[in-house]
């Protein structure tokens, strides 16, 4: 992991204004005083047990990872556990006793109106999401836990954590969930899903788990408690089983996800009312387990490079290192030459890029290399298709860069000249 000083100046310089910890990472929560960003910070669940069976252990918590940084530090809400019900099912009895005592301990501080207890649900507890109006939690944890669990947020002012994974709908749906579906990309009027029971359309698999959601919370009658998105996002690369695991489709998803939760359309159930929502996650974790994509889900790599360039206009500086919001596509380094050659053609021939620039005597002819007479290409290409997803790839040779690559008198296309 980056120091915590580079990890606050990335938020910083991205304009990030909210982030959740999955931990309460001392170092991490004193580098974020005074910064006024947000920040959620969570109970892991290897201290679950502990603090749902005593009072005085969740008070410890609380005065360690919460009166020792506030207000200083912006902690706006507590995750207490995540995805407790399918990942930890022993714990499931304590966890919202351990939501009372965390909230005892934030009551006896004087801190209750400011921060938030709750904790992220997984969506796969919803059963039977699509239509969403039929949607119910699985009914084992109904009375042990998500009954009392609603009580507590509703009495308390708080908001129901949900974690909604799109990528897993869709690999999981045997074909059933078309790809665009989940990416949020525009379906022909007559492709989009419609809930027989309400009549509502669907545009977006994420739409529909969070509607789903809220009509699983009907079923219990719990009609006024928000939903905050916990983790949501898409990853950028897969082994052999997960071919949908692309830069492409990740750099898709998020972008969409951002102007669709920035532009307030809430959902079809509750139209209007924004579901603020979380990305999984700001860095790559490239020593994690399982399967490749486990590693893959950041925005980031670990030395601060973004491992895509949002395509959103009209985002300010949002992931971009100045206000023009200027990408070019470049090579990547250390790219075998003969690939580079092949895409450099390519763009030349079929890909019909002007590549006069590159002959002899001509502004873009130095350095005569194909790492520097490939960028040039690429990123005509990439300029001349709008910036349009999937045009800065050529089979894995190029990189999306903010950094505007012109050198001397050989000026890349798409530089905005001040």
């Amino acid at each position: 992991m980056p120091s915590p000083k580079d990890i606050v100046a990335l938020l910083k310089a991205q304009s990030i204004q909210h982030i959740r910890l999955f931990d309460a990472n001392q170092a991490l929560l004193l580098a974020l005083a005074k910064t006024g960003i947000s920040v959620t910070i969570s109970v892991p669940n290897d201290q679950l047990l502990g603090i749902g069976q005593s009072n005085a252990t969740a008070a410890n918590w609380v005065n360690r990872n919460v009166i020792a940084h506030v207000p200083a530090t912006n902690i706006t809400s507590i995750a207490v556990g995540s995805d407790v019900l399918t990942t930890l099912a022993n714990a499931a009895p304590v966890l919202v006793s351990a939501l009372k005592f965390i909230q005892s301990a934030l009551v006896a501080a004087n801190l209750d109106q400011k921060i938030k207890v709750s904790t992220p649900y997984s969506s796969s507890i919803i059963v039977g999401s699509f239509p969403p109006s039929q949607a119910n939690f699985n009914r084992t944890w109904n009375q042990q836990v998500t009954v009392p669990l609603l009580k507590f947020l509703q009495s308390t002012g708080s908001y129901f954590m949900l974690n909604v994974y799109p990528y897993y709908d869709y690999m999981q749906s045997d074909g059933r969930i078309p790809l665009d579906y989940a990416l949020f990309r525009q379906l022909p009027p007559n492709k989009e899903a419609v809930d027989s029971n309400t009549l509502l359309h669907y545009t977006n698999v994420f739409d529909a788990v969070v509607d789903a959601a809220y009509f699983a919370m009907s079923d219990l009658n719990f009609t006024n408690i928000p939903i905050v998105v916990t983790e949501t996002g898409w990853p950028s690369k897969g082994d052999s089983s997960e071919p949908d695991a692309t830069v492409d489709n990740a750099n898709t998803y998020n972008s969409n996800l951002i102007k669709h939760v920035l532009n307030n359309t809430g959902t079809p159930k509750h139209p209007g009312i924004a579901v603020s929502t979380y990305i999984y996650e700001l860095y790559n974790e490239d020593l994690r387990s399982g399967p490749e994509s486990e590693k893959n889900w950041g925005l980031f790599y670990a030395n601060g490079e973004p491992v895509y360039t949002l395509h959103l206009t009209g985002a300010g500086t949002l992931f971009a290192n100045d206000t023009t919001n200027q990408t070019f596509c470049v090579t990547k380094s250390n790219d075998d030459p003969k690939m580079l050659q092949a895409a450099l053609d390519w763009a030349c021939g079929p890909g019909k890029v002007d590549c006069s620039p590159l002959l002899q005597g001509q502004p873009c002819y130095e350095p005569n290399n194909v790492v520097a007479h490939a960028a040039y290409a690429f990123n005509a290409y990439y300029q001349k298709m709008a910036k349009s997803a999937g045009t800065c790839d050529f089979k894995g040779v190029a990189t999306i860069t903010t950094t505007d690559p012109s050198h001397g008198s050989c000026i890349f296309p798409g530089r905005y000249d001040h």
